[in-house]
C-alpha cells in the first residue's frame, strides 16, 4: 500500500529510519491515533525513552506512548498479546525464530507494504545485523538499538589481587576457579533464575568446539542434531565448571532482570561475568565510577583446545528490532511509519546510543567511535561484531518458541545436575518436531 505524499517525500529526502511499538487498539496513546510502544528496561532503555520523548514533543499528532517491561515479563506479555489479537502496532523483538513465527501467523507486515522504497530504510545497516530481520527474502524487522555480542567482562581489581590475566583458553578459565575461591571471590557471576544467561555458555562452547555448522543443523531441525559430539562435549564442560564451583553460590536464585548479577562484578564479589554488551550501559548507569576508574575489563570467550570453531565467531543478539503489527489500524501504521522515517538512528539517536555505551549497527561509523568517552570499548564491540566470521543469534530467539522454552528448561536441569549431558541431548532431540 502507498503511504501518501508526505511519507514518500520523507524517504526521498534520505531521512533516518525507525520502527516503534504501538497499541493495536484503544486510544491510550498521547496522540490521536492511540499509537503506543513497549520496550525493555535496562540496556538502551534511556536512549529509546529519550527518543520517544523528543519525538512526542515535536510531533504531537503522531505521538507514541511508550511502556517499559523487564525482559522475562515482556516475552510473556508479547506472546499473550499476540495470541489475543491485541498486540502493539510495533513489536519489539530479536528476529530469528520468534520473528518467523510472527510472519507465519500473519502477525506482522513486510516493510515493502509500509514504504514505497524499502531499500531506503535498510541501506544504512550492517548486512550481518539487518539479515536477522529478514524472513524468506523479505525484511520484516529493522534494528532499533546497539549491537549486542556476548563478552566476557572481568573485574581488573580482583584479577590484580591474584596476579592473573583474563583467560584466553578454557583450561585457563578452569585454572582460575580455585584461585579465586581461595580468596573468597566468586569466579563467575550468573543470573540463573532467568535461565537465558546459562544459554550463553552452551552457545559459545558448541561453536568453539564444532563451529557454526552444528547449530545450523539444529536450527534446520535435523533429527539427532542435538546429539552431535560438540553439543555433548559442551554439556560435559558446563557440568565440569559448575562442579568446580565456577559460579557464584546461589546463582539460581539471582534474577538477571534485577541487575543483581552485574552488581556482583562491580561490587568486587565476582571476578567475571559472561553477558551481552547491553551490560555495559547498565553498569555505567549503576556504577559509573567502576568504569571511570578503569576497573572494568572485557575480552572474548575463551578458545577450546582442538576446537573447530573460529575464535573470532561471536554469539548474542545482532540488535533488537521493531516489526509492524498486521492488526494495527491504518492511522497507527501511518504514525509508526512517520516516526520510522524521521526518528530511528538519526544523529541525535546515534549520539545518545554512543554516549550510553552502545554501538549502533550502522555502516561507516568508525570515526565517530573515536570521539566518544569510551573509544576503546566501543571500537572493540564494533570490530568484534562487524568483522566476525559468524554472528550467531541467541538460540532462544533463533529457534521456534516451543523449542526455545524446552531448551531453557532442559539447560537449567543440566546446570543443576538434574539431567546428565546425555539426557540433555536426548531431551532436546525429542523437540525436533516442535515447530
Amino acid at each position: 500500500m502507498a503511504l501518501g505524499m508526505r511519507r514518500t517525500a520523507l524517504l526521498a529526502a534520505g531521512t533516518a529510519v525507525v520502527l516503534t511499538l504501538s497499541t493495536a487498539c484503544g486510544s491510550g496513546g498521547p496522540g490521536g491515533t492511540g499509537a503506543g510502544a513497549w520496550a525493555l528496561t535496562g540496556g538502551d532503555e534511556q536512549t529509546i525513552r529519550s527518543s520517544f520523548e523528543a519525538w512526542n514533543q515535536d510531533n504531537p499528532d503522531d505521538a507514541i506512548d511508550v511502556e517499559f517491561f523487564a525482559n522475562d515479563a515482556y516475552k510473556q506479555k508479547i506472546r499473550t498479546s499476540l495470541g489475543a489479537g491485541d498486540a502493539p502496532t510495533l513489536l519489539f523483538g530479536w528476529g530469528g525464530g520468534s520473528l518467523r513465527s510472527w510472519v507465519d501467523a500473519d502477525k506482522v507486515v513486510p516493510l515493502s507494504e509500509l514504504v514505497e522504497d524499502s531499500a531506503a530504510l535498510t541501506d544504512r545497516f550492517l548486512p550481518s545485523v539487518l539479515d536477522t530481520g529478514v524472513v524468506d527474502g523479505e525484511t520484516y524487522a529493522l534494528p532499533n538499538n546497539g549491537m549486542q555480542p556476548v563478552l566476557l567482562y572481568y573485574n581488573k581489581k580482583l584479577f590484580d589481587r591474584i596476579d592473573a590475566q583474563p583467560p584466553k583458553t578454557w583450561d585457563e578459565l578452569l585454572e582460575l576457579v580455585p584461585r579465586f575461591l581461595e580468596q573468597d571471590i566468586a569466579p563467575l557471576a550468573m543470573g540463573g533464575q532467568s535461565k537465558w544467561p546459562q544459554l550463553m555458555w552452551l552457545e559459545y562452547l558448541v561453536d568453539r568446539i564444532g563451529g557454526p555448522e552444528v547449530f545450523d543443523a539444529i536450527e534446520a531441525n535435523e533429527p539427532g542434531a542435538w546429539s552431535h559430539p560438540a553439543v555433548k562435549r559442551a554439556a560435559e564442560m558446563i557440568r565440569e565448571l559448575v562442579e568446580a564451583g565456577g559460579f557464584v553460590e546461589g546463582y539460581n536464585s539471582i534474577a538477571a532482570d534485577s541487575g543483581a548479577d552485574a552488581a556482583l562484578l562491580y561490587t568486587d564479589k565476582a571476578a567475571m561475568y559472561l553477558m551481552g554488551s547491553w551490560a555495559y550501559p547498565s553498569i555505567m548507569d549503576s556504577a559509573p565510577r567502576f568504569i571511570e576508574d578503569g576497573h572494568l575489563g572485557y575480552t572474548t570467550f575463551p578458545t577450546v583446545d582442538g576446537g573447530e570453531g573460529d575464535p573470532a565467531n561471536i554469539v548474542g543478539n545482532p540488535a533488537n528490532y521493531w516489526s509492524v503489527s498486521a492488526d494495527a489500524t491504518e492511522p497507527q501504521k501511518d504514525a509508526a511509519a512517520t516516526y520510522l522515517t524521521e526518528g530511528l538512528l538519526n544523529d541525535d539517536y546515534v549520539e545518545t546510543l554512543l554516549e550510553n555505551g552502545s554501538v549502533p549497527p550502522l555502516k561507516g561509523i568508525e570515526n565517530r567511535l573515536s570521539t566518544t568517552d569510551a573509544p576503546d570499548y566501543l571500537s572493540f564491540v564494533y570490530s568484534l561484531a562487524s568483522e566476525a566470521p559468524n554472528f550467531e543469534l541467541s538460540w532462544d530467539q533463533a529457534l521456534s518458541p516451543s523449542q526455545a522454552d524446552a531448551l531453557l528448561t532442559n539447560l537449567e536441569q543440566l546446570f543443576t545436575g538434574q539431567k546428565s549431558p546425555e539426557e540433555f541431548c536426548a531431551a532436546m532431540d525429542s523437540t525436533v518436531e516442535q515447530k
